[in-house]
């Protein structure tokens, strides 16, 4: 079953996806276009009864370690590194007008 793909199809996508095509690159659009709705014709005629829908052909599994709940949050070895300190944070000099 051929899909024929008008000139004003071609001309309507271009605009769509905002592109200039010379006559030559509008031509091959057309073809490739025709080409990939019979494609979808020839899968259309599959009998896909008794077939799960899937996302992915292979199985997939989260590969994500699991996580890990520790005691401290880090903060005392972080604020070793504070030149000054105030209140359990940095303390630094204002840097918007008084």
């Amino acid at each position: 079953m051929a899909n024929i793909i008008s000139d004003d199809t071609i001309e309507y996508v271009g605009i769509l996806a905002k592109l200039e095509l010379k006559e030559e690159e509008k031509a091959r659009a057309k073809k490739d276009m025709s080409e990939m709705l019979d494609y979808i014709d020839k899968l259309n005629e599959l009998d896909t009864d008794g077939v799960e829908p899937m996302s992915h052909i292979f199985p997939v599994s989260n590969v994500f370690r699991e996580d890990i709940v520790t005691n401290t949050d880090g903060s005392k070895d972080t604020l070793l590194n504070a030149p000054k300190q105030k209140d359990g944070g940095f303390m630094v000099p204002k840097t918007i007008g008084s």
